[in-house]
């Protein structure tokens, strides 16, 4: 036995076992834009001038990659509509409201999309090998018609998402009145792996599980990057006691959100909770009101526009100090006037503002409409509201830029993306429990039916 140099012969063993499994350094984040948006449209239904106003609130622009668009009441909080079934029509017309505004404003063709939406809680676009640079979606899909065509159901049916739309819808989810909706630039689809796209929502409103308040989620991967959008719908009211329920509101999210993985993603692993992504976007009306301040106190400092002086009565800025539901979460200096409430009368005034009406409740405004994140990674570049007058609430947006971790295979082309962050709960409270009464997931895939017309496109990304 030779017994030469054990110590010299461990040395050079431990060495060469290191550098053979050392860990492998995450490549560099490539920095991105992106835009996000909140509105409670009050129950109205997309028509009219609307088209106008959401050009308006979104102000379509090429520097922007990702909208990530959260609505709530898109549906009358009356009986039969939170009890009843879901009916898909409103949020696929939203769905063509939206693509209309996106992409007719950038110049781009929008051809009539798909109508009929894939129900589905998972979908997973990939590279497709047979059409270069160009993507398609896995998802599990019910018997759904497409282009008049029956598709058999099955769990690995593939489609390539074609066209010369500028932006395609990624994912979107409704849940009563709460929506969300999630574009994305045909040229990072086509170029960068975006996959585990899925969607959860949790219904925590009457008797703790009706869906007039609750959440609706969409959890995606971009390269090595894990997303989380939740846009949520809170409790209402302003009396002493009211934040509670929304406190606990938040709580239940946090524990019933959840993004099961399937056979399919054995050796794709995605996060399953909210908070195990990367970057979370909290957005939606929260409802969280001006604490101990009279209403008369609050319409002065309103026309002060002394935001600073009201900001010290907000509840949801206590709820980000310690102990809070949403502490550890970041939201962008408020330098905008309460967001409700207006009268629905005169969209010009808070609502209660003139003792003598009759007929209308006193409210207090209060920034009820609000984008938060959590992760690092996140630069906010502005935070405003809009003057759209179409509901009792002003619509609120948010402009980040992000790092995104791109794989070494992939193009390392800077580009960007529009988001709305969350908020995050301690680690002990987060539950891995499935979503209770979750709806059908709205998916419209918008597939274009000139494919000429997107291999043209395509030959000049």
């Amino acid at each position: 036995m030779n017994d030469k140099n054990p110590k010299s012969s461990s040395g050079k063993f431990r060495k060469w076992f290191k550098r053979k499994h050392k860990k492998k350094q995450p490549d560099p984040y490539y920095l991105q834009d992106e835009l996000s948006g909140t509105w409670n449209v009050a129950g109205r239904a997309p028509v009219g001038s609307l088209a106008v106003d959401l050009e308006e609130w979104l102000k379509p622009q090429d520097a922007v990659d990702i909208y990530v668009l959260g609505f709530q009441e898109i549906v009358p909080l009356k009986t039969r509509t939170v009890i009843g079934a879901e009916d898909p029509r409103k949020a696929t017309n939203w769905n063509l409201l939206i693509g209309k505004a996106l992409n007719e404003s950038s110049g781009c063709p929008w051809l009539t999309p798909m109508l009929n939406p894939i129900s589905s809680d998972s979908y997973h676009y990939v590279r497709n090998p047979g059409l270069e640079k160009r993507a398609s979606f896995s998802a599990i899909c019910d018997n759904t018609r497409m282009r008049g065509k029956p598709i058999t159901q099955h769990r690995h049916h593939q489609q390539a998402v074609i066209g010369g739309s500028k932006y395609k819808l990624m994912a979107s989810k409704k849940m009563v009145g709460v929506f969300i909706s999630v574009w994305m630039k045909e040229e990072l689809v086509t170029k960068y792996s975006v996959s585990n796209v899925k969607v959860s929502s949790v219904a925590c409103g009457i008797m703790g599980y009706l869906g007039n308040k609750g959440s609706v989620s969409v959890s995606m991967s971009i390269e090595r990057t894990s997303f989380c959008f939740i846009a949520a719908h809170l409790a209402s009211g302003e009396k002493q006691g009211d934040e509670g329920r929304r406190n606990h509101q938040v709580s239940e999210i946090f524990k019933r959100t959840s993004f099961p993985r399937s056979a399919k993603d054995e050796h794709n692993l995605h996060p399953l909770t909210i908070l195990g992504h990367d970057r979370i976007f909290w957005f939606g009306d929260l409802n969280y009101r001006l604490y101990n301040l009279e209403d008369n106190l609050a319409r002065h400092l309103i026309q002060k526009k002394d935001w600073k002086a009201l900001q010290e009565f907000d509840q949801l800025r206590r709820e980000q100090e310690d102990g809070g539901v949403f502490q550890g979460w970041r939201e962008g200096n408020i330098e905008f006037a309460p967001t409700y409430k207006y009268s629905s009368s005169n969209f010009n005034r808070y609502s209660g503002g003139v003792p003598s009406r009759s007929g209308e409740k006193q409210r207090t405004p209060a920034w009820c409409d609000r984008i938060l994140w959590y992760g690092k990674g996140v630069k906010l570049l502005s935070y405003l509201r809009s003057e759209i007058k179409f509901s009792d609430h002003r619509p609120v947006s948010a402009l980040f830029s992000t790092q995104i971790e791109v794989n070494k295979s992939s193009n390392p082309r800077i580009f960007s993306k529009d988001t709305i962050v969350p908020n995050i709960m301690p680690p002990e409270q987060i539950g891995t429990s499935g979503n209770y009464e979750e709806g059908k997931a709205t998916l419209l895939s918008l597939i274009e039916k000139d494919t000429e017309a997107s291999s043209i496109h395509t030959k000049k990304l």
